[in-house]
C-alpha cells in the first residue's frame, strides 16, 4: 500500500489530470494507525476517520492508473539498460542488455536505487542503512489468520521493540502485507539461506522469543516466501552539478528509508520537472537547473525526515519515541 500525501502525490495527479480517479482507487478505512508493544498490547489506535489527507491506494492500482494515462507506445518493455554514455552537447546514447542502443536529447534517470544514470551526475554510491527487512504476506486472514489479522486492524501496525519491529498494513481482499525489521549488519543477512524458506523464516523468529503468537504469525505463517529487503540510502544532502542534458527523479536522486516519501517525492519530482520544461521549452538546461534547485532542497529535508523516523521506530526508546511522535510530542513531520 502507498499513502498519497496531499503536499506531493496528490499535487502530482492533480496536475496530471487524474485524481479524479485516483480518489477511486483510495482503500477506505487504510490511513487507520495502530502501535503495540510485543504482546499486542494496544499502546495507540487510531481509526481512519476520512479527514486525513494521506489515503491509501494499493500499489498496483496505482502504477494501472499512471501506465493507462499514457500513449500507446511510450512505455517500451522488456529494455533493460546496461550503460549510458555521454555524446557530447547534451546528448547521450544508451546501451540495453540485447545489444540495442538509444539516443537522447534529453536524459531523465528514473531508474531507482541502483541507477545507471547516476553516475552520469554524482560518485554517490548507495550506503546500507543498518537495517533489513524481511517481506511476507498473508491471505484471506479474517479466516485463516484470525488473530494476526485482529492484531493488525483496519489500517497500519507498528509492534515494535529497539532494534526490531514488525510492520504490516491490512490491503484491498483481506491482505495482510508484513515487513519484518531487524537491526543488524550486512553479513548477518548473508548468513540466512534464504533458499531453505523456512531455515530463514525460523531463524529470523527466534529474533522474536517472547512476542505473542498473534504477532509472530506475521513471520511464520506467511503464505508468500519470505523476500530480504536490505534498506539503501544516498546521503541526505545528495545533489550534483549542471550537466547538460540530463537529470533525475526518485530514488534515483534522493533514495531514503522507508518513510512513505519514496513514490511521493518520484510522481512530485516527475511533476515539477514536467512543468520547469513546459515553461522554458527553449531553454532546457534552464528548465533542468530550476527544478534540480528546488528538488535538492525538497529531497534532504525528507530524507533526514525519513532517518529519523526510523530511529523512532526502532531505536533504544521503541515503542515510545513512536508514540510520542504520533502525539505531537517530538519528531518530524510524519513521512
Amino acid at each position: 500500500m502507498l499513502d498519497i500525501h496531499n503536499d506531493s502525490g496528490q499535487l502530482a495527479l492533480k496536475d496530471a489530470g487524474l485524481f479524479g480517479e485516483f480518489r477511486g482507487l483510495i482503500h477506505e478505512g487504510g490511513q487507520a494507525t495502530r502501535v503495540l508493544d510485543p504482546q499486542a498490547r494496544v499502546l495507540l489506535d487510531r481509526p481512519d476517520d476520512g479527514t486525513g489527507g494521506r489515503p491509501e491506494v494499493h500499489r498496483g492500482a496505482l502504477r494501472r492508473l499512471l501506465l493507462d494515462s499514457l500513449p500507446a507506445g511510450a512505455v517500451r518493455w522488456d529494455k533493460k539498460l546496461t550503460g549510458v554514455v555521454a555524446r557530447g552537447d547534451g546528448r547521450h546514447e544508451l546501451r540495453f542488455a540485447d545489444g540495442s542502443s538509444s539516443s537522447t536529447n534529453l536524459l531523465v534517470g528514473a531508474d531507482g536505487a541502483w541507477s545507471r544514470v547516476r553516475p552520469l551526475l554524482s560518485k554517490a554510491v548507495p550506503d546500507y542503512v543498518g537495517t533489513s527487512f524481511i517481506e511476507m504476506y498473508l491471505h484471506d486472514a479474517d479466516i485463516r489468520h484470525p488473530a494476526a489479522a485482529e492484531a493488525v486492524g483496519g489500517g497500519a501496525l507498528f509492534a515494535l521493540a529497539p532494534g526490531k519491529g514488525i510492520f504490516a498494513h491490512r490491503e484491498p481482499e483481506n491482505v495482510l502485507h508484513g515487513y519484518i525489521a531487524l537491526k543488524r549488519p550486512a553479513e548477518w543477512f548473508s548468513a540466512l539461506d534464504f533458499s531453505d524458506a523456512a531455515a530463514a523464516v525460523a531463524r529470523v523468529a527466534t529474533e522474536f522469543d517472547g512476542w505473542t503468537p498473534a504477532l509472530t504469525a506475521l513471520i511464520t505463517d506467511a503464505d508468500t516466501l519470505p523476500v530480504l529487503r536490505m534498506l539503501h540510502t544516498l546521503p541526505n544532502d545528495h545533489s550534483w552539478a549542471r550537466v547538460p542534458g540530463v537529470t533525475l527523479v526518485g530514488d534515483a536522486a534522493h533514495l531514503m528509508p522507508p518513510a512513505g516519501d519514496g513514490a511521493n517525492l518520484a510522481m512530485l519530482d516527475g511533476a515539477e520537472l514536467g512543468k520547469a520544461i513546459a515553461a522554458r521549452p527553449r531553454d532546457i538546461e534552464a528548465a533542468l537547473a530550476t527544478y534540480e534547485n528546488v528538488m535538492f532542497s525538497r529531497s534532504q529535508s525528507a530524507a533526514t525526515g525519513a532517518h529519523q523516523i526510523l530511529e523512532l521506530c526502532l531505536g533504544e526508546r521503541a515503542p515510545f519515541s513512536l508514540l510520542e511522535f504520533f502525539s505531537g510530542m517530538r519528531g518530524p513531520e510524519r513521512g
